[in-house]
């Protein structure tokens, strides 16, 4: 019996490992409820996103939970910065452009984004927002159309629908299943999630 789920757990690493779209990141700037940071990482998780940014430099990092995240910490990789330039810096130095979430007359409807590129998607600070560095410093600025009266969602809900978008697009020109351009680090991910 032992062996049997060792095996189904290798097939699910294995399937989930060369689904990963390590050409989508998101990056998250000082969201300061854990609880919210570890539904993202679960969407995160579901969608492949392998790693994501956390730029925190009023907040403090949040502690998150294996319960509250679903266990999504372990398999979606977390790197710290304490500014956005320094964040930002490294994404362009491989090849991402970057997409910040705001609502503001420059930026652009979700829909349109081309998001099948080397792509890194900016969320922030539930009150606040994202910072006037996160604007001026991304390539381009984004909303989530909406029609009701409130005039924003949640921040992990947010996330999820920018997400999922990304994985419609992804999905429809069959990025999901051809990821040959990542078969070093697909190798990498397996190695290293097998012994988790």
């Amino acid at each position: 019996m032992r062996r049997f789920k060792s095996q189904k757990r290798l097939e699910k690493i294995i399937r989930a490992a060369s689904a990963t779209q390590f050409s989508l990141r998101l990056v998250l700037e000082n969201i300061h409820d854990p609880h919210n940071v570890s539904a993202i990482l679960r969407s995160c998780d579901a969608v492949g996103v392998h790693k994501v940014s956390l730029i925190y430099n009023i907040e403090k990092f949040p502690k998150i939970g294996r319960v509250s995240s679903a266990s999504a910490n372990k398999w979606v990789e977390q790197e710290k910065y304490k500014d956005v330039k320094s964040c930002y810096d490294e994404l362009r130095s491989e090849g991402f452009k970057i997409f910040a979430s705001i609502l503001n007359e420059k930026a652009k409807n979700l829909y349109s984004l081309d998001l099948t590129q080397k792509t890194a998607v900016v969320f922030g600070n539930e009150h606040r927002g994202i910072s006037d560095s996160a604007a001026g410093l991304a390539d381009e600025l984004f909303y989530i159309p909406m029609n009701g009266m409130i005039q924003s969602l949640n921040v992990s809900v947010a996330a999820a629908v920018a997400l999922y978008e990304a994985y419609r697009q992804r999905f429809e020109k069959g990025m999901y299943e051809n990821n040959t351009l990542y078969q070093s680090e697909i190798e990498n991910l397996i190695d290293k999630w097998c012994q988790k």
